[in-house]
């Protein structure tokens, strides 16, 4: 059996990698961008959120593109927007430019989950989703990683106006390779009749897909289940914004790291949520393939990881760097093995096959506001406080309500049926049973 799925998902990890690098790259050189553009505390969380923004906003419509376009297109087109906006990052010269700068990096950014999140559901059957899924999540860990080092690099040895210009060319390579090698898998030219047949096998049934009732995309916002998801979601990504935003400034101004320390020990957490997130892509594989209910599964793994990640509190607390440093791995790790199933959601609810990345922007959407405020938040209770006690709290109590969404507003892990009427009551299958996404 062919393995072109494999070399589909690796497409999506490394384009995660380079979305990833471009978006952290400025909160590694963010000391340095304070110092040279004049920029206080306050307004440079804002110039951070500012992305978040912009990146929130655009998953509705760049999520409904891509289920009408197509991921080969809408990727290639949001992979080379986000390139360009990354390399003008060094145009900028005050609070106004970067803001503005930041907000256009936002729009293309936006277009790369949605686009990974239909690649997944249009190469891989079910039972082989959390594994994919997890593949190309550990991306964003590799870029938060990545950029670590190579971003430190680069700002000693071109400034961190060249370390923006080097990131963006990263881009525009990646989106000539994807547009020539990605199609889907009865277009693609290298595809074996073995492995399509085995992917669609572990698919949706078309016979099944076509004696469903349409659900318009407005009325996913009907159901409960996509209100406990974007809820959910928007606490994990309260929290895991956190490593890629003001990360490096807490280990700099509270733990007293130095640049070249901040590239080398400031890598750990990340490269600890690496294997979280791929460990949590296997244990969901393996219970489903073991005979678990879906809901029991995913739910496992969303609730445990989220509520582990509630340890970020206790850094506030830590006595020394090393422990700090223990424990914000351990909550990076948790994270991202509840993202794993987090991003099979899309696929595993969706009323049809064509409404997966439409979800995926609607979950991101809510997701990424939390974006917004853990940006703006940090800063403004650093500015006020001058430290980050409040923030790691804050970051504790939402993964536990993150937990909390996912094991009881998300109902029952299936596709979502047409609902009629009130949407609060259960819809009607075509035997004459109630049922609803409870």
């Amino acid at each position: 059996m062919g393995m072109l799925r494999w070399l589909m998902v690796f497409l999506a990890f490394v384009g995660t990698t380079i979305n990833y690098v471009d978006r952290a790259n400025l909160g590694v050189a963010n000391t340095l961008i304070r110092k040279d553009l004049h920029i206080p505390p306050g307004l440079m969380g804002l110039a951070i959120g500012s992305f978040f923004i912009s990146y929130a906003v655009f998953q509705l419509p760049n999520g409904y593109l891509v289920d009408r376009i197509g991921a080969r297109i809408m990727y290639t087109f949001a992979v080379a927007w986000w390139s360009v906006f990354t390399a003008a990052t060094a145009l900028a010269r005050g609070f106004f430019s970067l803001f503005v700068l930041r907000l256009l990096l936002g729009v293309g950014e936006s277009g790369a989950y949605p686009s990974n999140a239909k690649i997944v559901a249009e190469w891989f059957p079910l039972r082989e989703r959390g594994t994919a899924t997890s593949i190309y999540d550990s991306g964003a860990r590799f870029g938060t990683v990545a950029s670590l080092p190579i971003v430190t690099w680069l700002i000693l040895n071109f400034g961190w106006r060249g370390s923006f210009l080097a990131t963006g060319a990263l881009g525009l390579v990646w989106a000539v390779a994807f547009v020539l090698l990605y199609r889907r898998p009865r277009q693609h030219f290298w595809v074996k009749q073995e492995e399509l047949a085995y992917i669609e096998q572990g698919s949706r049934s078309p016979d099944l897909e076509a004696e469903r009732v349409p659900v318009r995309w407005v009325d996913l916002f009907r159901y409960r289940t996509i209100w406990g998801m974007m809820i959910g979601f928007f606490c994990l990504n309260f929290v895991i914004y956190f490593f890629i935003t003001w990360f490096p400034d807490y280990l700099t101004t509270a733990r007293h790291f130095s640049l070249p320390k901040l590239g080398t020990v400031g890598t750990i957490p990340a490269i600890a949520a690496i294997p979280g997130g791929w460990l949590g892509g296997i244990v969901a594989d393996t219970l489903v393939r073991r005979g678990m209910d879906l809901t029991k599964a995913r739910k496992l793994c969303l609730v445990g990881g989220m509520a582990c990640a509630s340890v970020i509190a206790l850094v506030a607390l830590a006595p020394s760097a090393a422990v700090a440093i223990a424990l914000l791995s351990v909550a990076y790790a948790s994270l991202t093995f509840a993202a794993a199933s987090v991003w099979c959601l899309p696929a595993d609810v969706a009323p049809s096959p064509n409404q997966v990345a439409s979800i995926g922007g609607i979950q991101n959407f809510a997701s990424n506001i939390s974006g917004v405020i853990t940006s703006i938040f940090t800063g403004v209770v650093l500015q006020i406080t001058g430290n980050y006690v409040i923030s790691l709290f804050a970051m504790g109590g939402f993964a536990l309500l993150g937990a909390i969404s996912y094991l009881f507003i998300v109902g029952k892990i299936e596709p979502l049926e047409a609902k009629g009427g009130d949407p609060r009551l259960p819809a009607t299958t075509a035997g004459g049973g109630a049922r609803s996404d409870a």
